[in-house]
């Protein structure tokens, strides 16, 4: 096991998961310090005091070589990619780097069960977790859901099993069987007892060079598999039964009639009864927590009907697949706002659909442009400096019987801190109508 007693790791970004690689170095009895390239005005008041209560030593504004001085590994949040030019100076310091994931995975005690997918992953691992409860076994859910893995990993908790969302901006930073801290044993490479890849469109490629490196990063999730473990695939995703037969991993395959598991009913409970068939849980289980289940906050949720319209936040859809997939579950008229920071992804495939279920559009945001321009000559489009006018001037233009969808198929970083602000802030603009 990796032994950083006394040694000092710097921490790159000083978002939640920074923060929470900083708690887990102290866990651990190591010496975190952490660098972020924002200036120290920008990181919230809270964090810097608990930075400095710690004595934890910081630098904001940029990374410099010198920080790295004394360094017996880097690790890095999700959002810094492995071509940051702080990763570069580390290899030249031979300075070993690891992402969160892969840090944190060195310190848990119980088995994972990680899921990845370019749609449906929160949705899928909210009922893993509940149908794990629901049967006795304690289950920590955490990863790209808002919990970071640092937190609970050597936190005095005795776990039955880890429940992991991870994007690709998390598995890209996997080590590889051949890495000279796995290979050496020094460190042990991301295994999941269970890895599940629930489909595959485009995203991320604003991060990704192309289709090709973002499926490749999501597949890194099997690499360290035995063939003890599972790999839960779509059946109905080409790229995954194309690449299945390289795994080591036991592979299992759940139909969901089509390539987006998080479509209501089937798709969903597809891959949880598959996973939970795999570990032997009564169907019971599965069908009380299925049929309990309301869904998760910012994903198709009702707000409140007013005057006869319906508002629906679904500020976690950041894709073009999953606005699809949103627009594709409401009956009556649209009226649609989205936009924020543009992914590189195209939205065109949607033209025909929002032809025909979208009364009218109001974009915000860097996007702004580009949706417009995509969906002018299929819909009445608006651009809108921010989230409140959009959700006011739909509100003036909605008659009883329309939905007014919040659906932005966009990131959230142009104006918000991330998608769960900007659900709680369109919730609270919604909720102030009158």
């Amino acid at each position: 096991m990796l032994d950083l007693t006394d040694k000092t790791v710097t921490v790159v970004g000083a978002g939640r998961s920074g923060l929470a690689l900083v708690r887990l170095v102290r866990r651990i009895k190591g010496e975190p310090r952490l660098t972020d390239r924002r200036p120290a005005e920008d990181i919230p008041d809270h964090d810097l005091s608990a930075l400095h209560e710690q004595g934890i030593v910081t630098e904001f504004g940029g990374h410099t070589r010198d920080f790295l001085d004394g360094s017996h590994m880097l690790v890095l949040s999700p959002g810094v990619p492995f071509t940051s030019e702080i990763v570069q100076w580390a290899r030249e310091m031979s300075v070993p780097v690891m992402g969160e994931i892969e840090f944190a995975y060195q310190f848990c005690q119980a088995p994972v069960i990680a899921v990845t997918g370019s749609n449906g992953k929160t949705t899928v691992v909210n009922l893993i977790t509940r149908v794990l409860q629901e049967a006795g076994i304690s289950a920590r859910l955490c990863g790209n859901v808002g919990y970071p893995f640092s937190d609970y990993c050597r936190d005095g908790q005795d776990y039955g099993y880890y429940v992991l969302e991870l994007s690709s901006f998390q598995l890209e930073s996997l080590l590889s069987p051949g890495d000279p801290l796995v290979r050496s044993q020094a460190a042990r490479g991301f295994r999941p007892k269970i890895g599940v890849i629930l489909n595959f469109s485009e995203n991320h490629l604003d991060r990704h060079a192309d289709l090709d490196e973002y499926f490749a990063a999501k597949w890194r999730l099997f690499q360290n598999q035995r063939e003890e473990d599972y790999a839960v695939l779509n059946e109905g995703c080409a790229r995954s039964r194309e690449r299945a037969g390289e795994l080591k991993a036991r592979t299992r395959f759940f139909s969901a009639g089509q390539d987006d598991p998080e479509r209501a009913g089937n798709p969903n409970h597809a891959v949880v009864r598959l996973i939970a068939s795999i570990l032997n849980i009564h169907p019971g289980v599965i069908d009380s927590v299925l049929e309990a289940f309301e869904g998760v906050e910012h994903r198709m949720e009702l707000v409140r009907s007013l005057h006869g319209v319906t508002y629906i936040n679904d500020s976690k859809s950041t894709t073009a697949e999953s606005g699809r997939w949103a627009l594709s579950q409401l009956p009556g008229p649209v009226i649609m706002i989205c936009g924020g920071r543009d992914k590189n992804i195209e939205f065109s495939p949607l033209r025909e659909l929002v032809r025909l279920r979208v009364k009218s559009m109001y974009v915000i945001g860097e996007a702004s442009d580009k949706l417009r321009d995509t969906f002018a000559q299929v819909v009445p489009v608006s651009v809108c400096p921010d989230l409140r006018q959009a959700v006011n001037r739909a509100r003036d233009e909605a008659a009883a019987g329309d939905s007014v969808l919040l659906s932005p198929m966009c990131a959230s970083f142009d104006m918000f801190a991330n998608f769960e602000q900007r659900g709680a802030i369109y919730k609270q603009i919604v909720m102030e109508l009158s």
